[in-house]
Formats: C-alpha cells, sequence, structure tokens
C-alpha cells in the first residue's frame, strides 16, 4: 500500500468541535496546493455548516482517511471504515495520544513528506466479536478492546470461557477485557494486563478485579479463538467504550482477531516506546 498517488481524501472531524471549522478549511486548502480533493463526511459537515457525504459513500471514493481530534475520533473511524481497506492518519488537535502522533502545525510538511513516499503505515490488528442471541446474529469489530462485564454493580459477572472449542477458564469478578496489542495501553493496563508492543498478532485477556488472587492476564496467538457465555445472568459486552450489546445465559460471544487489520499511516521516525515513556512516564 503506497501513498505517493492520493487523489482524493476523506476528512473526520471531532464530533462536538464546531470550532474546527477553520481548521477544515486550512487542511483543505494544504492538499488543494498538490492537486488533491477533500471531502468531509457528512456528520463534521453539518458540525461546521457545510455541505458533506455520507460516511459509506466517502470511503468508497477517497485513497485516505484524516481524522482530527484524539484517539477517540481515530478509533471510532478505523472500526467504521473496516470494510474500505484504507490508510488512515491521525492527527491530533490537543494533547498527543497514542495513536494520532502528529499535530496540526507539523501536517503540511508531513503531506510533502508523505506523497513522496517519506511515511510507513502500521498494520494493527483488531477484533471480530459474533454475539449470537434469539434475536439473530451480530458482527462487530473493536480496535482497542471488548470489555465483558456485569449490568448492574450489585453483583459479581460469572464468565465461562472456551479457547478453541475447549473449556479454559472460569471468571468471577467485575469482568475480562479482551484487548488487542495496540488496546493493551488503554483499560486493560490499568486493571493489571501487560503492554504489548502494537505490531504483534496476539491477543490479552485481562480479568477485572477478579474474586481470586490467581486469576492473571493471558496473552493468546492470533490463531485462537475464545468463547464466552454467562450461565446465571446477563452481560454487557462494551466495544472500545463507544457501544454496548447485552447478551444472556442462553446467547453466547465469540471473539478473534478479525480477518482485516487497521492500516495506520505514521511519520518514518515514529516511535512507540518514545510515546509509551511520554504518555507512562517511564524513565522520570
Amino acid at each position: 500500500m503506497k501513498l505517493t498517488n492520493i487523489k482524493k481524501v476523506g476528512l473526520i472531524l471531532r464530533p462536538s468541535t464546531p470550532e474546527l471549522r477553520a481548521v477544515f478549511h486550512d487542511i483543505k486548502a494544504m492538499f488543494e496546493k498538490y492537486e488533491i480533493e477533500v471531502f468531509i463526511d457528512i456528520a463534521s459537515a453539518r458540525m461546521i455548516n457545510i455541505y458533506g457525504q455520507k460516511f459509506e459513500i466517502l470511503c468508497e471514493n477517497v485513497d485516505l482517511l484524516l481524522t482530527i481530534g484524539g484517539d477517540g475520533t481515530l478509533i471510532s473511524a478505523v472500526r467504521r471504515a473496516y470494510s474500505y481497506n484504507l490508510p488512515i492518519l491521525g492527527v491530533h488537535a490537543g494533547k498527543l495520544g497514542f495513536l494520532a502522533d502528529l499535530n496540526l502545525s507539523e501536517l503540511e510538511g508531513f503531506i510533502e513528506k508523505m506523497l513522496q513516499g517519506e511515511c510507513r503505515i502500521d498494520e494493527r490488528v483488531m477484533l471480530e466479536a459474533v454475539i449470537t442471541t434469539g434475536a439473530g446474529i451480530t458482527k462487530i469489530i473493536a480496535f482497542n478492546d471488548i470489555v465483558l462485564t456485569r449490568p448492574s454493580i450489585s453483583k459479581m459477572i460469572h464468565l465461562e470461557m472456551h479457547v478453541d472449542g475447549r473449556a479454559f477458564n472460569t471468571y468471577y469478578g467485575d469482568g475480562v477485557i479482551i484487548s488487542t496489542p495496540t488496546g493493551s495501553t488503554a483499560y486493560s493496563l490499568s486493571a493489571g494486563g501487560p503492554v504489548l508492543f502494537p505490531l504483534t498478532r496476539v491477543f490479552v485477556l485481562t480479568p477485572i478485579s477478579p474474586h481470586s488472587l490467581t486469576q492473571r492476564p493471558v496473552v493468546l496467538p492470533a490463531h485462537f479463538e475464545i468463547e464466552v457465555h454467562t450461565p446465571e445472568q446477563s452481560a454487557l459486552a462494551i466495544i472500545d467504550g463507544q457501544d454496548i450489546y447485552e447478551f444472556g445465559s442462553e446467547d453466547s460471544i465469540v471473539i478473534r482477531l478479525a480477518d482485516e487489520s487497521a492500516h495506520l499511516v505514521h511519520r518514518e521516525e515514529f516511535n512507540y516506546f518514545e510515546v509509551l515513556k511520554e504518555k507512562l512516564g517511564w524513565g522520570a
């Protein structure tokens, strides 16, 4: 996947930030200097009072997606654009993120380098979850994590897990986080999970406040598939902190690595460990 022949760019702005109107026009002018057309998705367009395109139409017609905001904006765009296999560039409008490593002042210089092939595209694995209930089958894509948790704080959750069809573990507690390497520095880390290098093809199961102290995070290789049941009560599946699904004792959820990866565009000099040091305060 090369970015030297980009002709059309799709732009997604952080929601509820109408002050990004001026930023949109600045970015549009930056790309137009290279005869690249800029389109904006309809939700972002309405926010700044201009015309836009439906997200699906946008993805079908552009060569690159550009998000302006933070990691949450980028994660949402990655999930929604999953089936279009597009490279995505994140620009942070605020503090440095784990994913959006460029700031607005650096974008114009980066565009020129990108068009000359001076950039890199990291492939980050994603999760696919298939929830089967009496109402049907729902397929979901997650970029960071899927959190299986209790619907009420008054009771512990009981989760039975199978790995590749074999009984693996039973979790009692507040729930379990199934995380990609990219998501390992999010909720999973705060629950005691390991930091995984983001380009590895594995995923991690991290228990949340388990009833037994013997329960520990487990890293699984890419080809494994887990199936989860909750025999006693309903449970919630929270996808990247953005969407919530409920499943009950007669239902199941199967989670594995998705067939396609996310393609994140970075500067050639982007260093994941430098971001870790800054965000986590290592070596301070």
